[in-house]
């Protein structure tokens, strides 16, 4: 750690702006005052700021870079829980409570903070009352936000690496800037940039040991990236010095392959990449490139096997529908899809999903539970809707439940059928199996781990045995073997998993599709009649009947949610758009009746889009924009 009493004046201001938004107005001779309190702090990558179980006496905040935390649990595990970039505050609790470091702090890459001692921060409270409400506030604030979603921060400046021959990144990188400038200032900067901007030819190449030039090069990016939201670093095609200098300013970082290329290592990954020091390792994001007729991305298992990606995102560079969502996930502005789990009624949601395309709303991500991952599914082959549904409804003219075991030693229905109508739709959607991974738009579903009692989200591996896995209703299907364990229906513990989407990477407005009940149904009666008397009941119409109980099948459906049933207050806090569609009246068995249901789902996002002047879509447009991070 290096410590400086002043600092290149380009910083200057955007320290006084992050004081501004964190502190509000305050009287210039409290802010002369905080500012001469202030000591600048320079850690190159990989280096620790602060150590968790030591004492705790200073306060800091990132004027630029990248930090993450890490927390050592009971077990003796150590895990990261949070990434913090420029203008974030950085162990304010300390100056409060004197508590031990609740973390360890190391810089992600090259960064720049300031500090304040505790003894100046008592001097600034016993000197200015507006300072110490204004800094008082913070704490509050951060008590408030301290469990807040998403521990990703935004990435200001992100690398770019080409890991195949052939790839183009100059006209890349500015078709991304081009449309990340939708959501902030960009800038795009390759080594011809930083020979320009310091007027001197070959600068950018370099010797990697001449320490006044590195400085002179990363004096130059700080200006560059204080000056805006986004900063693209575009690499030489190998590995250069500049190559190796824009791995060591990038808070993350995107390896661009062509797919159809022969699956290796690149010397740029070995060379820059591989050797960073401990901790250092900015998140390496892989952009599988495809020709724009690709009928479905394959083989990325093992293109993500072969290197250490945080994730991964499928581009065909010639649609900008394709560079629209990468641009939107690196801007941390994405919208992710949740789709809950409920039989036949799931099919609703291919309606709501038509009256959001209709309405503009491009999905991101997208996940779900049970037969909502099957519609999420659909969902992420991004193919056009109309024939999505229609591949849905002739896979579904059979009845998928309709195979009962005549000796239920595992499951009241033997699966073969349903096992079927999933294979059949691969091979109509995508030419035949894939994997989870090799869906267009990243996506998940979640299972219920029975042989650990946990629940499992699934972003890889066989994407129809991941479907069976979550549909797998305990009793009435039988569950799936995957690596070893026993899966069934993740509506068991998380039927509307919105939590889950939340954790995506990129992904900060999140609509969801719920299918729970609203209003419980009171019975009438006080004892379960017997079995003759339930039969005879069934035999008269339905309007006539005395006893309103569940079919076998529908009560064994539904108790295995109850529990995701009690947390559906909770999930639905967590959206920025929330559909509950009135299903009542659609049985969770009522396969036949697809085209009633999606209409019924489409007539109801319809009127909640449509509500109060449109009122939805706005808030959904606003908290998108809010979701920005202070500049």
């Amino acid at each position: 750690m290096s410590l400086t009493s002043a600092r290149a004046p380009h910083l200057d201001p955007l320290l006084a702006r992050y004081l501004h938004y964190f502190l509000g107005e305050i009287e210039p001779a409290a802010m002369s005052m905080l500012l001469s309190s202030l000591t600048w702090i320079e850690l190159a990558g990989g280096e620790t700021l602060m150590v968790q179980g030591e004492p705790g006496d200073t306060m800091y905040l990132s004027v630029s870079g990248r930090l993450r935390a890490y927390v050592t649990g009971d077990d003796g595990v150590q895990r990261m829980v949070r990434e913090m970039g420029r203008g974030q505050i950085i162990g304010e609790m300390s100056l409060y409570t004197d508590a031990p470091r609740s973390a360890t702090v190391v810089a992600v890459r090259d960064s720049v903070l300031v500090r304040l001692d505790k003894s100046a921060f008592l001097a600034l409270l016993g000197s200015s009352p507006q300072l110490s409400l204004a800094l008082t506030r913070r704490i509050i604030l951060r008590f408030q936000t301290e469990r807040q979603r998403n521990p990703l921060a935004l990435p200001v400046t992100i690398g770019l690496f080409p890991v195949t021959a052939g790839i183009d990144l100059a006209v890349l990188g500015e078709r991304l800037a081009a449309a990340m400038a939708v959501h902030g200032k960009v800038r795009w900067v390759d080594a011809a940039t930083i020979d320009r901007e310091l007027g001197e030819t070959g600068a950018a190449n370099g010797r990697a040991d001449d320490a006044q030039l590195n400085r002179r090069i990363a004096t130059l990016i700080d200006e560059i990236e204080a000056d805006s939201d986004f900063v693209l670093l575009v690499s030489d095609a190998t590995a250069t010095a500049w190559t190796q200098r824009c791995s060591r300013h990038s808070d993350e970082i995107l390896l661009f392959a062509d797919a159809s290329q022969p699956i290796a290592i690149h010397p740029i990954e070995s060379a820059c990449l591989d050797n960073r020091p401990q901790r250092a390792e900015a998140a390496q994001i892989l952009v599988l490139l495809h020709a724009a007729d690709s009928p479905c991305p394959r083989a990325t298992g093992q293109w993500l096997a072969r290197r250490p990606v945080a994730d991964h995102v499928h581009v065909r560079p010639t649609l900008e529908r394709d560079i629209a969502r990468l641009a939107r996930i690196q801007a941390r502005k994405a919208v992710g899809l949740v789709l809950a789990g409920g039989g036949a009624r799931g099919f609703a949601h291919l309606g709501i999903v038509r009256a959001l395309q209709e309405r503009g709303v491009e999905i991101d991500c997208v996940g779900g539970t049970s037969m909502g991952a099957v519609m999420a599914t659909l969902v992420a082959s991004d193919l056009p809707l109309a024939r999505a549904t229609e591949i849905a409804r002739r896979a579904f003219r059979t009845n998928p439940t309709g195979d009962f075991n005549w000796l239920p030693m595992l499951s009241l229905i033997k699966g073969r059928r349903l096992r079927g109508i999933i294979s059949e739709a691969m091979q109509q959607l995508f030419g035949g199996e894939i994997e989870i991974e090799d869906l267009w738009k990243n996506a998940f579903c979640v299972a219920t781990n029975y042989s650990q009692a946990r629940e499992q989200p699934l972003f890889r591996g066989s994407l129809s045995k991941s479907l069976r896995a979550s549909i797998a209703i305990p009793g009435a299907l039988p569950p799936v073997i995957m690596d070893g364990d026993l899966l069934c229906d993740g509506g068991t513990f998380n039927n509307f998993p919105v939590d889950v989407m939340q954790r995506m990477r990129g992904v900060v407005t999140v609509i969801g599709v719920d299918l729970n009940f609203k209003k419980p149904r009171r019975m009438e009666f006080d004892e379960v009649p017997g079995t003759w008397a339930l039969l005879r009941d069934r035999l008269v119409p339905r309007a006539m009947r005395r006893y309103r109980l569940p079919s076998l099948s529908a009560y064994l459906m539904n108790v295995t949610i109850l529990y995701s049933m009690s947390r559906q207050g909770e999930a639905q806090r967590m959206t920025d758009l929330y559909f509950n569609p009135p299903l009542e009246r659609v049985g969770l068995l009522q396969w036949s009746k697809f085209d009633q249901i999606v209409e019924q789902g489409y007539a109801y996002a319809v009127a909640q889009l449509e509500a109060e002047g449109g009122a939805a879509l706005d808030a959904l447009h606003g908290t998108r924009r809010a979701a920005a991070r202070p500049t």
